[in-house]
């Protein structure tokens, strides 16, 4: 290994060793050659690829800080990220899906922010919310979702974003969302991997209230703790993250609306260290 590579390395993982935050994004994934040569099969498989190349491109190319050590490491590839300018912005359409791998409700202020000072943007088109549910009995719950929910209303309201959804909910949990919301959900997506059909009550329940209904293929838990850990392992070359933790990931995409084309996708991902 070049000496100079060696040294960067070493710095890097002093980095990540001080930090207690780390906030990471993959870049524009349509540019990016290194991973659009891939075919990931599933969402979750190409998030772990995207991480993985992420820390070791970030790697090759991080020098040493001019000071102190922060406590939060931004990983990210500056060329690889494609801000929207404001000529641009009214033809575009950017949505988002948050992906909580913890119930904590600063998360999607943080998250949202991120995501808007990363492509540049003062408002987000549509947000779509994927909390982790309670595991006992996989039962979904109004509670459960509220918190989360008066977040996004919140961010509504401060014009951050336009439009606000949901994921994985059934007939009973939309409805019960719809009635007890201040700003009403204005889509709802439905997983056809667990449901070949959309089902009937579901329908037309959404069709009655003006909720669109859109499909996805992302697994109920987009990354698990240890494929997360495992993804930066291979990226920083074997660094010790064991006391990581996933806080969320961001999924966006921006659209062209006149042709309905992708212009840009990519992940945010943020995790903290667990305080000792």
């Amino acid at each position: 290994m070049d000496p100079q590579n060696s040294n960067m390395n070493g710095e890097a993982k002093m980095m990540l060793s001080h930090a207690k935050t780390l906030r990471l994004h993959t870049g524009n994934l349509v540019n990016r050659s290194r991973l659009k040569k891939k075919c990931p099969g599933s969402p979750s498989e190409e998030l772990q690829d995207c991480i993985q190349a992420t820390l070791s491109d970030w790697f090759a190319i991080t020098k040493p800080p001019s000071k102190d050590f922060s406590d939060t490491v931004d990983c990210s590839i500056p060329h690889a990220t494609d801000a929207i300018t404001p000529e641009e912005r009214d033809e575009l359409r950017v949505t988002v899906k948050l992906f909580l791998c913890e119930s904590v409700d600063s998360s999607i202020r943080d998250a949202v922010e991120m995501v808007c000072q990363t492509l540049a943007v003062s408002q987000l088109d549509s947000v779509i919310i994927a909390p982790p549910w309670p595991l006992e009995g996989d039962r979904q719950s109004l509670a459960h979702l509220q918190p989360a929910w008066e977040e996004l209303e919140a961010l509504v309201r401060s014009q951050r974003i336009a439009a606000i959804g949901t994921s994985d909910l059934d007939k009973e949990m939309l409805e019960q969302l719809y009635n007890w919301s201040q700003v009403k959900p204005s889509s709802n997506q439905v997983n056809l991997a667990s449901c070949c059909v959309m089902p009937p009550d579901l329908t037309a329940f959404a069709k009655e209230f003006d909720i669109q209904l859109l499909t996805h293929n992302d697994s109920k838990e987009l990354m698990s703790a240890a494929t997360f850990q495992e993804s930066v392992q291979e990226g920083t070359q074997d660094l010790n993250i064991a006391d990581w933790r996933l806080e969320w990931v961001l999924r966006y995409s921006i659209i062209v609306k006149s042709r309905g084309i992708i212009k840009a996708k990519g992940y945010l991902v943020s995790a903290r260290k667990a305080s000792p």
